[in-house]
């Protein structure tokens, strides 16, 4: 009898694969870090990068004025100026523009206190009674808001266009700032502005006498009988 022979022995088992995730984790976070520093790097050497310096001279304190008035009312008001100019023998295509612009401001109305005659204050013997004569109300000057205010739509034509990529000084809005103030202040004459500051001036001061002690308070203005 032949004796058995045994099988070759085969091929050792592969060793077990390792995990490569963290070897992808560190490959990112390098290639994150070095475009991060290239990036950096651009900025500081980028030829055509701007850097802003403010050189603004200090504040100067021009004149300080003492206020005697009352604030007794505030109106705001929206215009929207349509505004266009057109040349003479061109059309609006070659030679003109046309600007829609939102102005939004208000309008102080005020009672000047400074300006109350002598004699004004009238008090009676018994210090029970007191009557008070004011000036009417005035409008202080418009003040539009930069911030709520805006072009909404503007055209402007072929020789306009070239003109302000040529120009060193574009044309600016100051026009359009000084129309939008014109019209809200006229606005502001025509409403009722000034009637509810004045309501609003008696309606203070006879709250204020009344807490001083006086039981009766007539406040009129220098133009009523």
């Amino acid at each position: 009898m032949k004796a058995s022979q045994e099988a070759p022995p085969g091929p050792p088992p592969a060793p077990p694969r390792r995990r490569r995730w963290p070897l992808l984790a560190t490959l990112l976070v390098v290639a994150v870090l070095l475009a991060v520093g290239a990036r950096l790097a651009w900025s500081s050497l980028n030829p055509f990068g701007e850097a802003t310096v403010d050189r603004s001279q200090p504040v100067l304190l021009e004149s300080i004025h003492n206020l005697s008035r009352f604030e007794a009312a505030t109106g705001n008001f929206q215009v929207v100026v349509d505004l266009e100019k057109d040349a003479a023998f061109l059309p609006d295509a070659v030679k003109g523009s046309r600007t829609l612009f939102v102005g939004a401001g208000s309008v102080d109305a005020y009672v000047d206190f400074g300006g109350i005659a002598g004699g004004a204050l009238t008090v009676s013997p018994d210090r029970t009674e007191v009557t008070v004569r004011l000036p009417r109300a005035q409008l202080e000057k418009a003040n539009l808001d930069n911030k709520r205010s805006y072009v909404y739509a503007q055209q402007r034509g072929l020789f306009d266009r070239v003109e302000d990529l040529l120009s060193s000084s574009p044309a600016d809005q100051r026009e359009l700032y000084m129309l939008a103030e014109k019209k809200i202040t006229e606005a502001a004459v025509a409403s009722d502005l000034r009637n509810r500051a004045d309501q609003n001036t008696k309606i203070m001061l006879e709250g204020m006498l009344k807490g001083l002690g006086f039981t009766k308070v007539v406040v009129k203005f220098t133009d009523e009988t």
